[in-house]
């Protein structure tokens, strides 16, 4: 497979988290074609496992589902800013929580077809609790506990629709149980 040539770029729109291009490319049987895409500068997204083998959630309303989530503690990276690092805040703020062992456990991309997202994934166990939380002004989370195995089940019956929750959820099944 060789890929497709990108022959010009149209920026379209250019907002605070997200940028939209109109690309013409030449596609692999020589032909042209186009391509919409949406730039983002990705994100993280954390499985922080408690010493009673239980998940950190929050709960948050997506603006663009008009529903209240259920999601791993998750947030997206400023610009040039470490992965790493940016997990580590995004537990800190969402959870109070503070986390040790971290594990690197893969990249996703949850809308390869159109959007250049790419959210890196992470486990760790919580080292420190805190009820405290540090949120972003327009940011409203609710915090709780679900046993990596009610969350395993949770997944199966469609209770959690949130693609990166999905596979951190089962990513810890595999590991802690």
């Amino acid at each position: 497979m060789k890929g497709e040539k990108t022959l010009s770029t149209k920026e379209i729109f250019t907002g605070r988290i997200i940028k939209v291009h109109v690309d013409d490319v030449e596609l692999e049987n020589g032909k042209k074609g186009y391509r919409e895409v949406v730039d983002h500068p990705g994100g993280v997204c954390v499985a922080a496992v408690t010493a009673c083998k239980e998940l950190l959630f929050v709960r948050q309303f997506r603006y663009p589902y008009h529903e209240v989530c259920l999601e791993l503690p998750a947030g997206k990276l400023e610009p040039g800013e470490d992965p790493a690092d940016a997990i580590k805040r995004e537990l800190k703020e969402e959870t109070g929580c503070t986390g040790k062992n971290w594990q690197f456990m893969g990249n996703l991309y949850p809308s390869p077809g159109y959007c250049g997202e790419i959210i890196r994934l992470w486990m760790c166990e919580v080292d420190t609790e805190s009820s405290e939380q540090d949120l972003d002004e327009d940011e409203f989370v609710e915090c709780e506990r679900i046993s990596i195995e009610k969350a395993m089940d949770m997944v199966m019956k469609g209770e959690i629709p949130d693609a990166k929750t999905q596979v951190l959820i089962m990513k810890a099944a595999k590991l802690y149980i």
